[in-house]
């Protein structure tokens, strides 16, 4: 995952790209640090802002002789530079003077007789007739470069043993002329698209015609972090979703409450009149940015843009945000986006002195053409196309298409990489990260694992030891085996599950799927539920337990099925399952009575059942084109229908039913004040059945929060043959936090939610329970309600739930506290 990026490699050496570098700190005359000070060349417009430590970096391949410092409520000051190359330099600014009619802002700037927001309001006027939104359709050529990079390492690094052997990567060292800071390649990719839109029906194509990489070219958790970590966006938004977080962009017409704007400067470039604005964040802690940008006197469009994100940000494991973007003129007032670069600094903490990783993108348009329509059809997503010729294109023909050549040391990483990945050593450190990331150790085309599922503990099986694995020859896999075996010490019983999935057909992806699965089961741990034949709940197994989890089941369960998806993120299954249900502990009944007088008992359930499931998950992004693909870790809806039909007497299965099952999830991005995701849950079984097929509101008896649970419900406390559920989790993402002085630091983030049921049961269904249950169902609506602190240490989450109804019920809490891992931007 994102987190095993964050672990690898080295650097420094002096390989000198500019020709002027400074780095150092602004400090008024208390030798305080001067936060968002313009520090730019004497006699250029090569400027940058320091950040809110007052610490900056700049550079130019012109040579210079003098620095120009400003602030608002300071005095400007001129200061030579002693020589080209100068670090650790220090700024000392004066508070200015009081003269008549000027009026001195310590910090923040004025919102009224401001030029700079006259400016910024004719930008939303027209910010709708710049770019490519003037035009019914559009077209143009694109070329992307991704790069990873390690930063910041020492000459001490560098002689660590880890790398003996390795020694040749440090010829490949190179300076930051962002950051001043020298780093390493570890990953280079190129891609070339050709582009197409169309406003009126608000589509966008994108067909890839060529890609290269080198580095770590064949890691699908690496490959899916790039794809995720390099949204595009539109900085006439509002808002700037990075790293899943959503950032208040500088053009935002909500901008004036949240930044300072300044006009510092105008001049003609690309032969027209620009105006430059300084802007920088209002409060700390806030997902915002400091920066400039030159906008057109005349049509208000952006020309050039410069924007990095504040160290203040509550963002994890992301030191620095740094944004180009470069506009080009057409037609006299036509302004395109020709240049977007991107780097962002991952690394354990924020402060100067860490090491990280840098991750590039730059990605270039150019050969623009307008108003050419194509068909509806034309813009339809492929479901799963993949052609291998993209991959396999000469060095000829990318140095040929290329929109701009590769600089010296960019052309050796491609060389080094290679080299690098027949190293012995290396080759052992990489299969270390993917094992830790993947959970599977590689054996030839076998991998054994998932290594994190080989202990459990439950009342039933006691300690249990698991061992399973898969066949895997390649992320593409067109077919998959896998199976487990496991062992409890209790119950002195194997376990075991195979499963088999083969896709047929690529493109509609058609994959017929079947398995066997004999184990220990805690069924009820979810109401809406799926045909994994391998799938094991969560709450079997209680190594970290608030109560008891005796009410376990036996389960025999075969399953055969197809699905295809003949749209993309449009999925059709039908599948036959037969299952055997009996209780796994002398503590807990499946019982049911199998006639009217209530004389004859039954224990377990033969069951066959038939079922069909649609699932619509709009805007999931998804990795790979095998058997088995993964997602990208972004927000997405998800819309899943089941129905199911059980059969009495096909294999001497005991019970006829109909069941219809939705389950409907939204996330909804409210620009800085967060995140909601909103769940619902229905469904209604036709018929008569044991205790074993009804639908269990789901409990939470472990230590842990998990999602479509009830914190304070055990285990079979309501049981329903009818249900709706609606649940609701709002993140702050730290809004509130951020405004309390003593907290702000801490870089907290605040959890609200509530969730609700309603559910019934038939007399019919009441009739046959012999289970010595007693049947509760929540016709009164059960509900409750949290609040939880998210990102304590970066990666605890920790949830306190009250009961908000059904108080006075015996043995259950009213109050309970879960906690949570994760690693989250």
């Amino acid at each position: 995952m994102k987190k095993n990026i964050l672990l690898f490699l080295l650097l420094l050496t002096n390989v000198i790209i500019g020709q002027t570098k400074v780095s150092g700190i602004v400090v008024d005359k208390s030798n305080q640090p001067v936060p968002f000070a313009n520090v730019i060349f004497k006699d250029s417009n090569t400027g940058v802002l320091s950040n809110e430590d007052g610490r900056f970096y700049i550079e130019s391949v012109k040579n210079y002789t003098a620095l120009i410092v400003t602030s608002v409520g300071y005095s400007d000051k001129e200061i030579s530079l002693p020589k080209l190359i100068n670090y650790d330099f220090k700024v000392q600014i004066n508070e200015a003077e009081s003269l008549k009619e000027v009026v001195i802002f310590t910090g923040k700037t004025s919102k009224k007789n401001n030029p700079a927001l006259d400016i910024l309001r004719k930008i939303w006027e027209r910010k709708r007739k710049n770019g490519l939104s003037q035009f019914d359709q559009y077209q143009m050529e694109k070329y992307e470069k991704v790069e990873f990079d390690m930063n910041t390492i020492d000459s001490a690094f560098m002689k660590n043993k880890l790398f003996k052997g390795m020694e040749f990567i440090f010829n490949h060292i190179d300076t930051s002329n962002v950051t001043g800071k020298t780093y390493l390649p570890i990953f280079i990719n190129e891609s070339l698209y050709d582009v197409y839109g169309n406003n009126k029906i608000n589509k966008v194509k994108e067909k890839i015609k060529a890609n290269k990489n080198s580095g770590f070219s064949n890691n699908q958790q690496i490959l899916s972090f790039v794809k995720d970590l390099y949204s595009d966006y539109d900085i006439y938004n509002n808002h700037l979703t990075f790293f899943d977080k959503s950032f208040t962009s500088p053009l935002s017409k909500t901008g004036i409450d949240t930044y300072n704007y300044i006009l510092r400067d105008s001049a003609y470039i690309d032969k027209k009149w620009c105006y430059n604005i300084l802007f920088y964040p209002r409060r700390k802690n806030e997902l915002t940015f400091k920066g400039d940008f030159w906008v057109s006197d005349t049509t208000f469009a952006i020309k050039k843009i410069n924007m990095a994100v504040t160290k203040s940000a509550n963002i994890n494991w992301v030191k620095d945000i740094y944004i180009e973007q470069e506009f080009e003129v057409q037609n006299d007032s036509i302004f395109l986006l020709t240049r977007d670069y991107m780097m962002s600094d991952f690394a354990l903490n924020k402060k100067d002195e860490s090491k990280g990783v840098y991750g590039k993108r730059t990605t270039l348009y150019q050969n623009h053409k307008f108003n050419i329509e194509k068909p509806t059809a034309f813009y339809k997503d492929e479901v799963n196309y993949i052609d291998n010729e993209v991959y396999n294109k000469s060095d000829e023909f990318w140095e040929e298409n290329r929109f701009e050549n590769l600089n010296k040391d960019e052309k050796g990483v491609y060389k080094m990489l290679d080299t690098l990945q027949t190293v012995k050593k290396f080759k052992q450190i990489y299969s270390l990260v993917q094992v830790l990331g993947s959970g599977y150790i590689p054996i030839g085309h076998f991998d054994y694992g998932p290594i994190f599922s080989s202990f459990g503990y439950n009342e039933v099986e006691g300690v249990r030891l698991r061992a399973g694995g898969r066949t895997y020859f390649g992320p593409n896999d067109a077919w998959r085996l896998q199976g487990y075996t496991a062992y409890g010490f209790d119950d002195n019983k194997f376990k075991y599950g195979l499963s088999g999935k083969w896709m047929v057909d690529k493109k509609k992806r058609i994959i017929i799927s079947g398995g066997n699965r004999r184990d220990i089961e805690q069924i009820g741990a979810s109401l809406t539920t799926t045909n994994d034949v391998l799938g094991r709940s969560f709450a079997s197994s209680s190594v970290f337990s608030s109560g008891s989890n005796g009410k376990l089941t036996n389960i025999n369960l075969t399953n055969v099925g197809v699905e295809m998806e003949p749209i993309k993120n449009l999925t059709f299954q039908a599948g036959f399952s037969y299952r055997t249900l009996e209780s796994a502990s002398p503590t807990f009944s499946l019982d049911y009575f199998t006639d009217a007088t209530n004389t004859s008992i039954k224990s377990d359930v033969k069951q066959s059942e038939v079922n069909f499931q649609v699932e619509y998950t709009p805007n999931r992004k998804t990795i790979g084109y095998g058997v088995e693909r993964s997602n990208v870790d972004s927000p997405f809806s998800r819309f899943y229908v089941n129905y199911s039909h059980g059969f009495k007497g096909l294999l001497n299965s005991d019970f006829k039913y109909e069941k219809i099952q939705l389950y409907y999830k939204q996330p909804i991005i409210i620009g800085p004040l967060g995140r909601s995701n909103v769940i619902m849950e229905v469904g209604k079984t036709f018929g008569t059945i044991p205790l074993g097929l009804m639908s269990v509101i789901p409990g939470n008896q472990t230590y842990f929060t998990i999602e479509n649970t009830f914190s304070n419900l055990n285990f079979y406390e309501f049981v329903t043959d009818q249900y709706a559920t609606l649940q609701w989790e709002h993140n702050f993402g730290g809004r509130i936090f951020s405004r309390i002085p003593f907290m702000r630091k801490l870089n907290w983030r605040e959890i609200i939610g509530a969730k609700g049921v309603y559910g019934t049961i038939s007399d019919a269904n009441r009739a046959i329970n012999a289970s010595g249950l007693n049947y509760v169902a929540p016709e009164n609506v059960y509900w409750e309600y949290s609040a939880g602190i998210g990102n304590i240490f970066k990666v605890f989450r920790i949830d306190f739930a009250w009961r908000g109804s059904y108080l006075n019920t015996p043995d259950t809490q009213r109050f309970s506290v879960k906690g949570s891992f994760g690693f989250y931007f």
